[in-house]
């Protein structure tokens, strides 16, 4: 059993190595968080606060054997369980087999947390979290892994453990990653449309001021501004946010957020109308 594992990573690396795929990156999220949340709606319990400390969804079993049957590379981060001494040499022999095609572990991670990001652009999401933590192992300070991982959560509905993963990405990129801030505050605003929480919101419009404030020009964080103004009952502003994000990259600008200010309210500048 052992070798017949040693031998399938060394399969998966050379396999990895030979591809030919475009890198791609999570910038634009679907997060399909458009309608405003209902006030009389409560909330499920299981994301009733988003709040990394206090959710409970966070809350890992740690240093302890996962239970038998339980894949723990298709868990985040391994699901922070104790490895075997069978899982801790098959790692071993995996990081002596990158060792002998990469020049540094940490040029290793980024491979490998990039072919995460491709197959989770393909909807590979089991694919991509194997990746992401092979990326892991190989440098636990790879911002991408968090990251990357971060929105397989979100894909799977378990907001508060996106948010806290993307939130130790952004610590190990020191608060200086635009994109992940405002993939971060994306799901902050998907947290606002499923709980009602203003706090959710707030953290939205927080991380998105930051994010605009280092790149004032950056599109997609000035639609994801529209479409939190809109949710605060700042229609006026989300118009003019959307305007502004439109103008500097109108190919992919959002149309659900555009559908969503018509209903609202006539484009104060006259630009776009509602379908007949």
């Amino acid at each position: 059993m052992r070798f017949l594992l040693l031998s399938s990573l060394c399969v998966l690396i050379s396999a990895d190595l030979v591809a030919q795929q475009a890198v791609f990156r999570s910038q634009n999220i679907n997060l399909n968080s458009y309608s405003t949340p209902s006030k009389t709606q409560s909330a499920p319990t299981n994301v009733k606060s988003f709040v990394p400390a206090q959710d409970s969804q966070t809350q890992v079993v740690k240093k302890k054997i996962a239970p038998r049957g339980v894949n723990i590379h298709l868990l985040p981060l391994f699901g922070d369980f104790e490895k075997t001494d069978v899982q801790k040499s098959v790692d071993e022999e995996f990081l002596k087999a990158c060792d002998s095609h990469f020049k540094t572990r940490n040029d290793a991670s980024e491979f490998f947390s990039t072919r995460a990001w491709e197959y989770l652009s393909e909807g590979q999401k089991d694919t991509a979290t194997y990746r992401f933590n092979l990326a892991y192992l190989l440098d636990n300070k790879n911002a991408d892994v968090y990251w990357g991982l971060g929105v397989i959560a979100y894909q799977n509905e378990k907001y508060g453990q996106a948010i806290e993963l993307m939130h130790r990405g952004l610590e190990l990129e020191k608060d200086d990653n635009v994109t992940l801030i405002v993939d971060l505050a994306t799901v902050y605003i998907k947290c606002f449309t499923v709980d009602s929480e203003k706090k959710d919101l707030q953290s939205a419009f927080e991380l998105l001021t930051k994010a605009l404030t280092k790149q004032p020009d950056y599109a997609n964080g000035l639609m994801q501004l529209s479409l939190a103004k809109l949710l605060n009952e700042e229609v006026d502003e989300a118009w003019e946010r959307f305007h502004q994000g439109y103008e500097l990259d109108p190919d992919n600008a959002s149309v659900e957020i555009l559908e969503a200010l018509l209903s609202k309210k006539e484009d104060p500048r006259g630009v776009f109308k509602k379908k007949n």
